[in-house]
């Protein structure tokens, strides 16, 4: 039976912890920087936990 590829696009955007937990990226920290403030920009530099509904589906395309 051949191995099943992971999901390039889901590769690249999420990143899975030590402990399993998956993490993706905030939204809002692309463009249009310049009238956010510097705190709020900080605050979307971290990344977040993925919520429990939609981690089913991203472990598929990570083929986990």
């Amino acid at each position: 039976m051949p191995k099943n590829k992971s999901h390039s696009g889901a590769k690249d955007r999420f990143k899975v912890t030590g402990s399993g937990k998956i993490m993706r990226r905030r939204a809002n920290k692309n463009h249009i920087l310049e009238h956010k403030t510097s705190k709020r920009k900080r605050k979307l530099s971290t990344e977040a936990e993925l919520a429990p509904a939609d981690t089913k589906n991203i472990k598929k395309l990570l083929g986990m």
